[in-house]
Parts: C-alpha cells; sequence; structure tokens
C-alpha cells in the first residue's frame, strides 16, 4: 500500500518530519509530531472501528485492525500525506485479509480492551444500531459503498481508494441505496 494517496478528500495534510538538526530540534520536532498523531488518534479510532463494523466485521475483530492500523500509522506518521484516507484504506484490506483467512470462530468472549471495556454487551450494542442489519444484508461491493460513505467518504474518493471507476462505486451506492430503502419499508410494514 502507497503510504502516500494521491486522495483528494476533506483529509488534512500531514506536515513533513523537520529536516535533521540539533538535538533539541529533533525533539521538538518529534513531540509535535506525536501530539498530531493523538489528536489524529483521539479524533478518529472510533469512526474507523464504525467503518469497519459497518463492513461486516465483528465489534471485537473491528476495534483490533483499528488499533493494529493506528499503530501502523503511528510508525509511518511522518511519511503520510493523507491520514484519514491511508487508515481507512489500511482497514479496509485488512479487514478483506482476515475475512480471506477465515479463521475458526471461538466461543470464548473476548478479553475487555480500550476500544471494547465490555465485550459481553457487544450483542446489546449491535441491536441498538439499526444499520448493521440492513449493513449486513447488502453484497460485499454494495456494503463497502456504504461503509466508505458513511465514514465521509465521496465516490470519486472511494474509487480513487478502491482503484474502481466512479461509476461502479456510484452504481453501488444507488443498489444499496434501493436496498435500504426497500429494507426500511418492509420494517414499517411490519410494525
Amino acid at each position: 500500500m502507497s503510504e502516500h494517496d494521491p486522495a483528494e478528500s476533506a483529509d488534512r495534510p500531514v506536515t513533513a518530519p523537520a529536516p535533521p538538526g540539533p538535538p533539541g530540534q529533533r525533539h521538538g520536532a518529534r513531540q509535535q509530531m506525536d501530539q498530531e498523531f493523538s489528536a489524529f488518534y483521539r479524533e478518529n479510532i472510533r469512526p474507523l472501528t464504525g467503518f469497519l463494523i459497518n463492513h461486516g466485521a465483528a465489534v471485537q475483530v473491528a476495534a483490533d485492525i483499528a488499533q493494529e492500523v493506528m499503530t501502523d500509522a503511528y510508525r509511518n506518521w511522518g511519511r503520510i500525506t493523507y491520514p484519514k484516507a491511508w487508515v481507512h484504506k489500511a482497514a479496509s484490506r485488512a479487514l478483506a485479509r482476515k475475512v480471506a483467512s477465515v479463521e475458526e470462530p471461538v466461543d470464548d468472549v473476548p478479553e475487555p480492551t480500550s476500544l471494547v471495556p465490555r465485550p459481553d454487551a457487544i450483542a446489546e450494542w449491535e441491536a441498538q444500531h439499526d444499520a448493521l442489519p440492513l449493513l449486513r444484508s447488502l453484497p460485499m461491493k454494495q456494503r463497502q459503498a456504504m461503509a466508505w460513505t458513511l465514514a465521509g467518504f465521496t465516490p470519486t474518493d472511494i474509487a480513487d481508494h478502491l482503484g474502481l471507476p466512479a461509476e461502479n462505486v456510484r452504481a453501488n451506492l444507488k443498489k444499496a441505496r434501493r436496498a435500504a430503502a426497500a429494507y426500511l419499508k418492509a420494517r414499517e410494514e411490519e410494525q
């Protein structure tokens, strides 16, 4: 994956690391980078986890992938031009690798983490989010387009990040929106 995404998104560019200089200057530049990353992390870790859940990942898997991607982002922070796009693309790819590896499900409840402090409450949380059953009912390409859209990316951004024609992304969004309308109408008729 390229660390320099040529994305035209609402993402803010990251300043390049300071040139080598006296130790005091390097320390100051490192502190500034750490502060920038810290602010980025706090602002984006939960939305990134939600993005992965919208892609179809279980909450615990989404939290693990989001944390791994943020760790990689920190390691590469000085070279990443568009951090929001970079972490979403990296997370999307990591989830695809995870799905492709097809691990056997475990019956044990995962241990608590800072992103999922009460793993036993995951089912309760999922039930509160009405969009999850809808998103999970969509075919993968439609779910992917909706997850990126819900994360704030435009169809052109999504096409650039996924290497797809923008027309394909728009078509998948249109199909997903139709499916969502049908899903919501059926739900209203049930009630």
